[in-house]
């Protein structure tokens, strides 16, 4: 049976996840509805979607099982709101919401309407993410380590809204500060943070996370300045980095060298992680088991990085 999906934006994130789902199998892009038509239209015209002006229009007219919401972190709850009136399955591009307390009313109003919705951290498909996963000791301690880089001034440069870039930790530091969640288990217990963030002469920030599992998290971010993201979890009997994020190197204990994991291709041809994504997305609308992070699951996130900020 084929599965229809409805996209609600019609901008770069938008057209990649269209991308993404148009290349699964019994699988159909159905609707697209943006606040711009003529960017509506570009989008939907290779799939032969219909165009729509609201998300209203697009579910009566559609009735498409499963909805992408795409659209900038200023309209999400808006759009949120409207699209869990419906029964369709919600995929919510991140982050939900400019900030924790807009992530929390989109909760709240999540949980109201009784929708069913995913975020799509799609750093937690990558193949690189995936492999580590599935190589790490699970009976060891480990120490994760992320390293995370800001520049507000390019942010604005590209015409992000100041509201965004006042905000920038949530639209953008939660794709990094979301592997806490992914590698480290237990209860968070305690954030101790060493270097605060100050708004008005942004420079570094460095945190140290406590789990009740005995894990441990480290978080480092230059702002205004260069710097990659990384990720490292160390265990008692490996050491494995992505640097950059879509890359993986294991280094085992007693030896030197750093092995690296094959890559998966499907991860150059499509947005890394975005193809394995809506595969775990058709599979959620259809009630069946899957990986994806909940709405719940990444507000937690967004949680954590208020703490880590002291935003909350």
């Amino acid at each position: 049976m084929t599965t229809r999906i409805a996209i609600v934006g019609a901008g770069y994130m938008a057209t990649e996840h269209a991308r993404a789902f148009a290349a699964q199998p019994d699988t159909r892009i159905v609707g697209v509805a943006s606040r711009t038509r003529e960017r509506a239209e570009r989008l939907a015209e290779p799939y032969g979607a219909a165009v729509f002006d609201d998300v209203e229009a697009l579910w009566r007219e559609t009735g498409a099982d499963a909805v992408v919401v795409a659209v900038n972190e200023l309209a999400m709850a808006d759009v949120c709101e409207a699209a869990f009136r419906h029964p369709w399955a919600c995929l919510l591009e991140k982050p939900v919401g400019v900030d924790l307390a807009d992530a929390r009313n989109i909760q709240q109003s999540a949980k109201r309407a009784g929708a069913r919705a995913w975020v799509a951290l799609n750093r937690r498909s990558y193949a690189s993410t995936r492999a580590a996963l599935a190589r790490i000791d699970a009976t060891g301690r480990r120490l994760v380590t992320v390293l995370d880089q800001q520049d507000m001034e390019s942010a604005r440069s590209l015409g992000t809204p100041e509201a965004v870039v006042r905000n920038y930790m949530f639209a953008n530091s939660i794709h990094v500060i979301d592997y806490f969640q992914v590698f480290c288990r237990g209860v968070l217990t305690s954030v101790d943070v060493t270097a605060p963030w100050t708004p008005d002469d942004p420079s570094h920030v460095i945190a140290s996370l406590q789990w009740s599992s005995g894990d441990r998290g480290v978080y480092q971010a230059l702002w205004n300045g260069p710097g990659p993201w990384a990720v490292t979890v160390a265990t008692p009997a490996a050491r494995f980095e992505m640097r950059p994020l879509e890359s993986l190197t294991v280094q085992v204990r007693g030896e030197r060298r750093v092995t690296a994991v094959e890559p998966d291709p499907v991860d150059t041809e499509f947005k890394p992680g975005l193809h394995r994504q809506a595969a775990e997305f058709i599979s959620a609308s259809k009630g069946e088991a899957n990986d994806l992070a909940t709405l719940d699951a990444a507000t937690e996130s967004m949680a954590l990085c208020a703490a880590i900020y002291g935003l909350a």
